[in-house]
């Protein structure tokens, strides 16, 4: 009888050291238990085995060892009844932990997945800036060679606004001489007329229309 009962002792507090459950003073109290109710019942025995004189007396005893097994088998129960609603508390959280698991993972990938596409944007936005820098620099160029022409191009305005002055200077002065031989022409001609007037000379005066 004590074997098994050993037995059972053994698995419980070895079952209790495995799962780490808070019934360390739960299996003290029952192995005190266990104790005195084997120490009564050997007790017992040996009163038995010696002599038959205070049987009431031992049959008290043996009642109360009775009362204290089954307030014992009691305990064992409860116990029981503890360790299965552990047990499945125990699986609840052991679920619950896979599942922050299976969720970490996810959200590793997820960063994963987050860098490589930081990486991505980081070489695109460097690519990008070494093209506006190169654009800018074009741009620069533009604006110079542009500006430069705005130079050349006010220069040479300004160097054809000369030159048409000038032209339009010679043109005046050639028509003010033309205008000046027209009049002198016309005074001459005139003074030339009234001149034949005066003295008619046919030869002379083809001759003169000749020359003219």
């Amino acid at each position: 009888m004590r074997s098994w009962k050993n037995h059972v002792r053994g698995e419980l507090q070895q079952r209790d050291q495995t799962e780490k459950l808070p019934f360390i003073g739960v299996f003290t109290s029952l192995s005190q238990m266990e104790e005195r109710f084997e120490f009564r019942k050997t007790f017992l025995d040996d009163v038995q085995s010696k002599s038959w004189k205070d049987t009431r007396l031992l049959q008290l005893q043996l009642r109360e060892s009775e009362h204290l097994a089954e307030k014992l088998s009691q305990t064992v129960s409860d116990l029981t009844t503890v360790l299965y609603l552990k047990e499945a508390e125990l699986q609840y959280w052991q679920s619950r932990v896979s599942h922050y698991r299976q969720e970490a993972l996810s959200l590793a990938k997820r960063s994963n997945t987050l860098k490589t596409t930081l990486s991505e944007f980081e070489y695109t936005i460097e690519c990008q800036s070494k093209e506006l820098a190169a654009l800018r620099n074009e741009q620069k160029g533009i604006n110079e060679a542009l500006a430069l022409a705005c130079r050349e191009k006010d220069e040479l305005l300004q160097r054809w606004m000369e030159e048409k002055r000038e032209e339009a200077d010679r043109l005046n002065k050639y028509n003010d001489a033309q205008e000046r031989w027209q009049r002198v022409a016309k005074h001459l001609k005139k003074h030339l007329h009234s001149e034949r007037k005066k003295e008619f000379v046919p030869i002379v005066t083809n001759s003169w229309y000749g020359e003219k």
